[in-house]
């Protein structure tokens, strides 16, 4: 018995051995099959194209925050994510996660005429709201805003910066009084600097100045408009500040806004400080040294009166995910704002609809697309979500919200790449990020685009303040790595001659303007590419268990380096 029953065992042991092999093949097989899968993603030119146009469509309103556009655009975003077959990512409700995230903000409208005049020694004058002046209405919570013979103060560039030993105030009160403020920052003219160069600080960023002001308790600001240092002609001034304005909503809103925040063309300026005395152009070349000091416009002061309808509205964020497979709470972020202008002001041709096709319709095309390329792909290690952010129109409010009140933790946020403005043409034979912070999540993105055969361009134009113009910089200021993707010039079909034509291009017609509209024409190859870049590089993030950072000499270093506890 025991030689029979001892003989089976060898061959046992040999098929088990086998089994075992077998098995480690088929897993090995398994994965490298999954991670083939999750690195060659397919992005349909056709569904960007069909989702830009329903999303700019007429239909949509201009996608205004609190208005119809909201609640369809809102709707066919969570359609499209359902379909997809991701989960939602929003808001507890019940116990159980929504699509939404609630985003209160103090709702600002001016009602009826707004009456503004200028005394310039003993002869008035009167100012047409989008035309010599842009007035914004105020977001103090104020019911209305009336003011007579307030002085005008020139106060340069209005900046106070102790690490640069910079102060255009000279200690000037402005209490009562309406500082008028040059537009970007000392270094614009020149290029050299204690300012970056070229490239805008965020003291050369309107808010910075709007918020300056109020700290000094002024009356309010009047920015001088020029298209070259703004980085867009009047018409997008006109179109951004004569609407609807929003806020997030603030215990002491003052500290932040003054009662009047307004614009003025160029010439107006100009005929100002004639009348006051003064050389317009003189003055602002002294603005760019440290011994500038403010000149009161004497002669010469403002009157206004108009009402302003205040109340508090809630807008909504839209958030999707695809939850990870070995570390669901960590997380890497796709973002895109869903926002634009809604009706305003019409053009020369009667058009009232701010309908926002390249800005920022493909980007919540590009951000939809993604979540169906996760979805099809096998689960990432990390969890990936899809965040829609609304109000970025009005100063990044959706963004600053969550950023403020994160639905998952930003320590444990590894990186959050941002869409806005995509190109809806064919490819580009390079790419580039808004402004020029350094930090790894870019390193990984040039590398990748560089297996892609796309170079890296910088910033064509760090003058324009791009970094702090979209929502990445909500993120970035609170530590988190962030990047804004922005679309190459050097297009494969024209060279750079035809892409940077077609930038400028739009930016002159079409930015801000009901000229944003879908064309049937556009090919959206161009983006398809530039996506399958993004996907691989927010993949390869999500199945790693690395932490980017900023640089060492970055502002957001600290703030990302103060959470590093509750990353191990």
């Amino acid at each position: 018995m025991h030689p029979t029953t001892s003989t089976p065992k060898r061959p046992l042991v040999r098929l088990h051995t086998s089994f075992r092999t077998t098995l480690t093949a088929i897993a090995l097989a398994t994965a490298v099959l999954a991670a083939q899968a999750a690195d060659a993603v397919h992005i349909d030119p056709q569904h960007l194209s069909q989702d830009v146009k329903v999303l700019s469509s007429d239909a949509f309103e201009g996608r205004g925050p609190n208005t119809p556009g909201e609640t369809k655009t809102v709707n066919y975003i969570i359609e499209q994510f359902k379909a997809a077959g991701l989960q939602p990512g929003g808001d507890l409700v019940a116990g159980k996660r929504g699509w939404t995230q609630d985003v209160p903000l103090g709702r600002f409208e001016i009602q009826g005429p707004v009456q503004v005049t200028v005394d310039e020694g003993g002869k008035t004058k009167s100012y047409t709201q989008g035309n010599e002046i842009a007035v914004r209405a105020a977001m103090t919570g104020a019911k209305s805003v009336d003011f007579k013979n307030a002085p005008l103060v020139f106060v340069g560039y209005g900046v106070t910066a102790p690490e640069r030993k910079w102060d255009d105030f000279k200690g000037q009160d402005l209490t009562g009084k309406l500082a008028v403020v040059l537009v970007n920052d000392p270094d614009f003219e020149t290029g050299k600097g204690d300012f970056g160069g070229k490239a805008m600080t965020y003291y050369g960023r309107w808010t910075y100045k709007y918020e300056e002001m109020a700290r000094r308790g002024a009356l309010g600001t009047l920015i001088v408009h020029e298209t070259a240092p703004a980085s867009y002609g009047w018409a997008t001034v006109k179109n951004s500040n004569t609407n609807v304005q929003y806020d997030i909503v603030r215990k002491r809103p003052l500290d932040v806004h003054a009662p009047v925040e307004a614009w003025i063309q160029r010439d107006v300026a100009l005929d100002l400080f004639k009348h006051a005395g003064l050389d317009f152009d003189k003055l602002k070349k002294q603005a760019q040294t440290r011994a500038f000091k403010p000149v009161e416009l004497k002669g010469v002061t403002m009157s206004a009166h108009y009402a302003v309808d205040a109340k508090v509205i809630t807008s909504k964020n839209v958030l999707a995910v695809r939850p990870g497979s070995e570390h669901a709470d960590q997380y890497v972020i796709y973002s895109a704002h869903w926002d634009h202008l809604g009706v305003g002001l019409p053009d020369a041709k009667g058009d009232k609809i701010y309908n926002g096709a390249v800005d920022n319709a493909t980007g919540i095309a590009a951000l939809l697309e993604l979540g169906r390329a996760y979805a099809k792909a096998p689960a990432p290690k990390r969890s990936v979500v899809f965040l829609a952010v609304t109000a970025e129109e009005k100063g990044l409010l959706g963004s600053e919200y969550y950023a403020s009140n994160p639905v998952y933790p930003l320590a444990k946020t590894a990186g959050v790449i941002n869409m806005d403005a995509l190109s809806p043409y064919g490819p580009a034979r390079d790419f580039s990020i808004s402004g020029s912070a350094k930090l790894d999540l870019l390193d990984r993105l040039i590398a990748k685009a560089k297996q892609n055969g796309v170079a890296f361009s910088k910033d064509s134009k760090p003058e324009a303040g791009h970094f702090f113009r979209s929502d990445h910089f909500s993120f970035a200021k609170k530590g988190v790595p962030a990047i804004s993707f922005e679309s190459g010039e050097n297009w494969e079909q024209g060279g750079t001659e035809a892409g940077k034509a077609a930038a400028e291009k739009y930016v002159n017609v079409a930015y801000h303007q009901p000229a944003d509209e879908w064309s049937a024409a556009w090919p959206f190859t161009g983006m398809a590419r530039d996506l399958g870049i993004l996907y691989s590089v927010g993949r390869d993030l999500a199945d790693s268990s690395a932490w980017p950072n900023w640089s060492r000499d970055a502002e957001f270093r600290a703030a990302r380096d103060a959470t590093a506890a509750e990353r191990k």
